[in-house]
């Protein structure tokens, strides 16, 4: 099982973490939410939980805990940037369908 984060990812949860002044990484995980079920979170992670998995892209730890890892196995975390929006892309091979808004996915 693996995660992924592209180096554009990668500068932008470093910067963040720069500026926040702490942090051993990123957490990404899924919830259950929205028309199709479920939905990313992230969020950040000042310790890591011994039950956690953890992946390193460009020196950035991503980490995911046990129940979401089975979602996300194969995912890419990527950061783009379209016009005057920019925002995290989650490049997951494990989804079926996603809702109309965007907002939540199945599997």
């Amino acid at each position: 099982m693996a995660i992924s984060m592209t180096e554009a990812a990668a500068q932008h949860v470093r910067r963040s973490l720069d500026g926040r002044g702490k942090g051993a990484g990123i957490r990404l995980g899924v919830r259950t939410t929205g028309c199709s079920g479920l939905a990313y979170v992230l969020e950040f992670v000042d310790e890591v939980a011994s039950e956690d998995q953890v992946f390193e892209n460009f020196g950035v730890k991503v980490i995911i805990d046990p129940k979401s890892l089975v979602y996300l196995d194969g995912t890419e975390l990527d950061f783009v940037k379209e016009g005057l929006n920019e925002g995290f892309k989650f490049n997951n091979p494990n989804v079926r369908g996603e809702c109309g808004c965007g907002e939540s996915f199945n599997i």
